[in-house]
């Protein structure tokens, strides 16, 4: 299929837009900054440029990974979350209406389901979230044009039967995270491998399994995470002591960390549950804690990639 890939000087098209390209698509990939993978710069915003990219590219398909991130909230005002996450994301889904396009692919986030209750962690239990969390109250305008991009996909897939796929994506960035510093990075993914990431890797093949189905399903958002060893029944222990919780999986978890200078997290405050993406899209993250704990045993590369230079190139 011809495929307009946004995004694609990222963090996620530097891994996607190969493997589109291994899987036989023609990719077209435009994103605001220069990269191997990038044919056009210019903006989802630019409304004219997005309907002559489908007009001169013949364009049948679209994985509209390009947006504005948490990050972002200190560089730009809200009004470009607006333009680019809202406006750019309504933009690709007319045009492709327009053009008879056969599927769209889009990649949310679960910070979207995290309100500022959940943030903070005033629950007594972690707080166990699969697809049918509501409701939903984002605490930024990352989230807030996330959420209403999703809603728009979904009133356009309703009024005009185009297949849309909406992929809330876990943690995969390569840096190190803007908010928790008390671990070091590569700690701190270890740790987040038991409840709310997943590998770059397996972010990119789960657009690849979406944008083979989307024609199929029709319309469906899904959760995107490591498989979580934790149940619903651990979410008040996790919360007061997740350390002896996952010492019940992995009992030489403790030990493992201890020789690296890791620590376990105290306290686990919520848990990404991706079991509806591997039932019903058939996709399931081939990289877990169990892997993270296998490459410490063999003192192997870390499953997880972890780059605390890593600059967004649109930056």
């Amino acid at each position: 299929m011809r495929v307009l890939l946004t995004g694609s000087s990222g963090w996620l098209g530097r891994f996607l837009a190969p493997r589109l390209r291994a899987a036989g698509h023609e990719v077209t990939g435009l994103d605001v900054a220069a990269g191997i993978d990038t044919d056009v710069i210019g903006t989802v915003a630019d409304r004219p440029l997005i309907d002559r990219l489908f007009a001169e590219r013949g364009i049948e398909a679209v994985i509209h990974g390009g947006a504005l991130h948490k990050p972002d909230i200190v560089r730009y005002p809200n009004q470009a979350f607006i333009d680019v996450n809202v406006s750019g994301t309504l933009n690709l889904l007319e045009a492709a209406v327009a053009a008879k396009a056969s599927r769209f692919v889009f990649t949310s986030t679960t910070s979207l389901m995290i309100s500022s209750a959940i943030r903070e962690g005033q629950a007594s239990a972690a707080v166990w979230i699969d697809e049918s969390l509501a409701p939903l109250e984002p605490r930024n305008i990352y989230g807030v044009t996330k959420l209403a991009a999703e809603q728009i996909c979904r009133l356009i897939q309703v009024e005009h039967g185009l297949p849309v796929l909406i992929l809330r994506t876990g943690r995969f960035f390569p840096e190190e995270d803007d908010t928790h510093l008390a671990l070091s990075g590569e700690n701190m993914k270890a740790n987040e491998l038991l409840h709310r990431r997943l590998t770059v890797e397996d972010a990119a093949e789960a657009h690849l399994v979406a944008l083979d189905r989307a024609p199929e399903l029709g319309f469906g958002t899904f959760i995107l995470s490591a498989p979580t060893p934790f149940v619903p029944g651990d979410v008040e222990e996790l919360k007061a002591d997740a350390p002896t919780v996952i010492a019940r999986y992995f009992p030489d978890a403790a030990d493992l960390y201890a020789r690296r200078g890791w620590s376990l997290p105290g306290s686990i405050d919520r848990v990404y549950d991706a079991g509806h993406a591997e039932r019903v899209l058939g996709f399931r993250c081939r990289t877990g804690f169990a892997e993270m704990l296998a490459a410490l045993r063999q003192n192997a590369p870390l499953p997880v990639a972890h780059d605390p230079a890593y600059i967004s190139p649109k930056e």
